[in-house]
């Protein structure tokens, strides 16, 4: 079964030039469509974050167990599954975001990737670096370098934490019979 609490280094995604966690981040941004041949989600990690000003080198500095935590609006566009399986390809173990998209957030979901919302990003007292453990059922979150707990996050609905631990949708169903 997969843990409820995860811990992990943070990459927090900001404007190389304010400094700022980077707001409606779009699917092209985040695998863009010059790959979407790619069809191994081995393959995709590559990508990732290519068509984000700053941040085209995060595939090579990621690792696994990482966690990514990014602004507003994060995934908005296209359906593009590429843009969620290019994070689970390089080992990304969370995506924390101010919010998602809905198309994003539901690829994920159904996926078993791990998103959390946390409203308050903006305030959150982490930097690229730390870590943290983050209790995904609680929606509670510590800075572990800091010692630090931040003001909590959504936790995870009954149904997402369910097929979190299933694996992807299509475990969940069949584990429903």
């Amino acid at each position: 079964m997969k843990p409820g609490i995860l811990k992990g280094r943070i990459w927090v995604i900001t404007d190389p030039d304010t400094d700022k966690l980077i707001n409606n981040i779009d699917t092209d941004m985040i695998y863009h469509n010059a790959h979407l041949a790619v069809t191994e989600i081995e393959k995709m990690g590559q990508y990732a974050f290519g068509n984000l000003t700053g941040w085209k080198d995060f595939p090579k500095k990621a690792g696994e167990g990482d966690i990514v935590v990014c602004g507003t609006n994060f995934g908005s566009g296209s359906s593009r599954q590429h843009a969620v399986d290019c994070f689970r390809a390089l080992g990304v173990q969370l995506i924390i975001a101010g919010s998602f998209g809905a198309i994003y957030k539901r690829n994920a979901i159904n996926s078993g990737m791990p998103i959390l919302t946390y409203p308050d990003v903006d305030d959150a007292k982490i930097k690229s670096g730390d870590e943290v453990e983050v209790d995904l059922e609680k929606g509670k979150l510590k800075n572990i370098t800091t010692g630090e707990y931040l003001p909590n996050a959504d936790p995870f609905s009954i149904v997402q934490m369910d097929i979190y631990r299933a694996g992807d949708l299509f475990e969940y169903a069949k584990a429903l019979g």
